[in-house]
């Protein structure tokens, strides 16, 4: 009888306490691993049983019509994917930019993409040069005097807000973070957040999330049961360089490092960046993948951390992966992960057939 009071009792205190910001997880069976590949500007695919050892799917080319999906200059970088906040469906976000097209680290805007089976994908893109219009709230106050001005929209991705309310009174939304880059009126990389709609299709105007004083972008957040806070993974380019640790009681911060000595400092003197953290499944402990982008060949690597998400340790490289580069991962299902084999296997042996068909004629 104590127990099912207990259970009960635990049942309406978690009914009416504060529903936490967070993505929604599903699946027991694997993982996949949503990438940009460093073979060109396109969005990759990667299938793992236990979250380290994974296979390309697809030979590792383009998931989609890059061309296509990414409007704004034809590339695709930076992929995080999760699932709708419903779980009938899938979305990703990707940093629309060619640095082969346009020879410079410059970019203008983001796409917004949805699917319903990660197969078949269809995209929004944002250019924020054009400035209100593009925005779902025109009338609301302007961060920049000028967008015309922005030479970077970096790495955006995405944490649904259930919390979030529109201005109809509508609840829930997927807040999407990234770095913004506008030179005319500030002096560096800093990191902003706005709000895309259920239907994944709209954006809200950006809202300044922090500013440390220098640099900062590849931001990953996550909320963590262990101490019930959002904690943001970051590449932080200011006093100390590397991928540090912030937590916030609240979703959109105040974002504050937990600590300037425990943080991913493995890779000594080469350059570290877009960080991504996942739990195995079944485990309260995180993983914690970022690319060594400045040696070649590069390395990706994945270390661990405690379930408080600090205490970095162990890293290793990833196998299996022929290109990988900044990416996320979401676990899937049994029925997920047959059906994305199935279809890889039917594309690459279409395309043989296909390059075989053009070799005879």
């Amino acid at each position: 009888m104590r127990n099912k009071w207990w259970i009960g009792a635990c049942a309406a205190w978690m009914a009416c306490a504060p529903l936490a910001a967070q993505n929604l997880q599903k699946g027991d069976y694997g993982y996949l691993y949503c990438h940009m590949s460093g073979r060109g500007e396109w969005t990759a695919y990667a299938l793992s049983r236990d979250g380290l050892h994974y296979e390309d799917l697809l030979g590792g080319g383009p998931v989609y019509d890059v061309e296509k999906l990414s409007p704004i200059e034809g590339g695709a970088r930076d992929a995080y994917i999760c699932r709708t906040y419903d779980g009938k469906g899938y979305v990703m976000v990707t940093t629309d930019m060619s640095n082969r097209k346009s020879r410079s680290w410059f970019n203008h805007g983001i796409d917004l993409l949805r699917s319903d089976d990660l197969i078949h994908w269809e995209s929004v893109a944002f250019d924020f040069r054009k400035g209100a219009s593009v925005f779902s709230d025109p009338d609301s106050p302007d961060v920049y005097r000028d967008y015309a001005g922005i030479k970077r929209v970096w790495a955006p991705q995405i944490f649904w807000d259930p919390a979030y309310v529109w201005p109809d009174g509508k609840k829930g939304g997927y807040m999407i973070y990234y770095s913004l880059w506008n030179p005319e009126e500030e002096k560096y990389d800093r990191m902003y957040y706005s709000y895309a709609d259920h239907s994944f299709t709209t954006l809200t105007k950006p809202r300044l999330m922090f500013d440390w004083g220098y640099a900062t972008i590849d931001a990953d957040i996550n909320y963590v049961p262990a101490d019930g806070k959002y904690h943001m993974l970051i590449k932080k380019e200011g006093g100390t360089p590397g991928i540090f640790a912030a937590t916030a009681d609240k979703l959109t911060g105040p974002y504050r490092i937990k600590s300037e000595t425990d943080y991913v400092r493995f890779e000594g003197n080469r350059k570290c960046e877009g960080c991504s953290a996942f739990q195995l499944i079944g485990d309260s402990t995180w993983r914690v993948a970022y690319i060594q982008y400045s040696t070649k060949p590069r390395q990706y690597r994945i270390c661990q951390a405690d379930e408080r998400m600090q205490n970095f340790h162990s890293p290793v490289t990833i196998e299996g992966v022929e290109a990988p580069q900044h990416g996320s991962f979401m676990r899937l299902t049994k029925k997920e992960y047959k059906r994305l084999k199935r279809w890889s296997a039917r594309e690459m042996k279409r395309r043989a057939r296909d390059d075989k068909g053009a070799e005879i004629n």
